[in-house]
């Protein structure tokens, strides 16, 4: 009997057999047989491939998944998908290019011709078409009626003349993004963020706007039309990091920190057949993978040698630039140490608690159990998270003081 035979047998939808190809390294226990459809010309590849209840693969187009965790009811429409988690109710659509370290949490969506990598998406939100969108966070909404979204043609610039990827941007944030109870952000189409950026919950960015600045305030509307136009002397490559860049990339890898937390502590009692433990174990790899590559990006930029200016002002920059370089293998040490952080136990522990109890009334149905919290529960899970964003930025700051 085949591999293609024992899917059917096992209750496989698959309507042409012989165009789909498993690798053989696919662990066929790791596939339901419960309403999964595979249709023509798709690929499976993968030992860690996961593949759960009510799946849909290659409706729209031919998709190849390699070493995916798939949960239930998740649409991969067309497309590569590639050491990725898709969460119950995810739909990707056809032209999809998915890459390592992505998440797309609950009822996540992107529409056609989408690129993401180290992309997390918190559940709700939906991306439309024609986006490129790798090295994002990005959070707010509290349904599929009220969601955070980016609109079509929209750009994430995540890669520098100096040849740096030390530009991830916060769309919301961990703390409160997870409570599923803040306002949406709305990015209009044929528009830009560039990296690294922070937006605060309740933003919009009229469509053709190019984001260049921080925004953390709430309730705003960013607008803005061309770039005015110049001619500089410019030199790429050369170290380039100033205060916004470095701290905007320290709070990034605290809200994936206190992700992290989340996954481990709260998302852990939601065990159950739409999200058992290989799932969860997919979510935990893939944000150490997050973590990973933000530290690695840093790491790349502050250990460029600096390079002396001329004037007052390039003199104090140069010993910022020094300072970093000379305090980095301290500073990646006390990142690294932080992933063991669970925050304060005085908010941790009572919060956990009432998951508990939420979970004996309401049942295993994560997102049922997040939005039936009151607002004085979500208001101490919030400050326990940001705890563990904050103790980041503090050590930080204590170890490169020009950065307070």
């Amino acid at each position: 009997m085949t591999t293609i035979d024992k899917l059917i047998e096992k209750g496989v939808q698959i309507a042409n057999p012989a165009s789909i190809e498993v690798g053989p390294e696919v662990d066929l226990d790791r596939i339901s047989g419960d309403g999964v459809v595979i249709y023509a010309g798709c690929k499976i590849y993968g030992q860690d491939t996961l593949i759960l209840a009510g799946a849909r693969l290659g409706y729209e187009a031919p998709v190849t998944v390699d070493n995916c965790r798939i949960g239930p009811d998740v649409e991969l429409k067309g497309g590569f998908f590639q050491k990725a988690v898709f969460l119950k109710g995810a739909k990707l659509g056809l032209g999809s290019h998915v890459r390592e370290a992505t998440i797309l949490e609950e009822q996540a969506s992107i529409a056609h011709t989408v690129g993401l990598k180290h992309t997390i998406l918190l559940p709700f939100v939906t991306l439309g078409s024609l986006i490129n969108f790798c090295d994002c966070l990005m959070s707010g909404g509290t349904s599929r009626k009220n969601h955070s979204e980016v609109g079509s043609a929209y750009i994430h610039f995540n890669f520098t003349p100096s040849q740096d990827k030390a530009t991830a941007s916060l769309i919301g944030d961990v703390p409160r993004g997870v409570m599923l109870n803040q306002k949406p952000i709305f990015l209009g189409g044929q528009g830009g963020l560039v990296g690294p950026c922070r937006l605060g919950f309740g933003i919009t960015v009229a469509a053709g706007t190019i984001v260049r600045k921080n925004e953390t305030r709430s309730n705003r509307l960013i607008f803005g039309g061309a770039g005015k136009g110049g001619n500089l002397a410019f030199i790429p490559g050369l170290f380039r990091p100033d205060k916004k860049i470095i701290l905007n990339n320290i709070i990034y890898i605290g809200n994936l920190i206190a992700l992290r937390q989340w996954y481990h502590q709260v998302r852990a009692l939601f065990l159950c057949d739409d999200f058992p433990e290989a799932l969860l174990l997919g979510l935990k790899e893939n944000i150490d993978r997050a973590i990973a590559e933000r530290i690695v990006r840093l790491e790349a930029v502050c250990r460029k040698k600096p390079t002396a200016g001329s004037g007052k002002k390039a003199s104090a920059k140069l010993q910022s630039r020094q300072a970093l370089y000379r305090h980095w293998p301290e500073l990646r040490a006390e990142l690294e140490s932080r992933l063991a952080d669970f925050g304060d136990p005085a908010l941790m522990d009572p919060f956990l608690e009432k998951i508990r109890t939420e979970i004996t009334d309401r049942g295993k149905d994560y997102l049922s159990v997040i939005q039936g919290l009151d607002s004085a529960d979500c208001q101490i899970g919030t400050r326990w998270l940001q705890g563990i964003v904050d103790g980041v930025v503090t050590e930080t700051r204590r170890i490169v003081p020009v950065l307070a």
